[in-house]
């Protein structure tokens, strides 16, 4: 029953993801084809606009959370000994991490 809920929540977690991400991108499109930045001062008070900046910061954390759902799944499919299944999950969370406070870290530190 466990294994159930997981595989559901992994699953909403990967759709939801996905809508969110094309709903973003196709936003970006429409926004960029009608009213391109003319420099890079115009692009960076657009991007560190604080509703800008909190739906990238939503964006990049959704994209996180996709790839994460889908390469767990992927190595816990294809990484058959538990010893190596765990060290390769570690360092997938750790890079998944660090790309997360550097994205954070970017779209914070602009505002300063």
């Amino acid at each position: 029953m466990r294994k159930a809920v997981t595989g559901l929540r992994a699953w909403l977690v990967q759709r939801i993801s996905a809508v969110y991400m094309l709903l973003f991108i196709v936003y970006l499109l429409a926004h960029f084809t009608v009213a391109p930045p003319r420099s890079h001062l115009e692009w960076r008070g657009w991007i560190l606009s604080p509703g800008i900046s909190i739906v990238s910061f939503v964006f990049f954390a959704a994209l996180l959370a996709h790839a994460w759902v889908g390469l767990r799944d992927v190595i816990m499919d294809y990484v058959n000994r538990p010893g190596m299944r765990v060290f390769v999950l570690a360092l997938l969370t750790g890079g998944m991490l660090a790309m997360g406070g550097w994205t954070a870290r970017i779209l914070l530190l602009g505002h300063y």
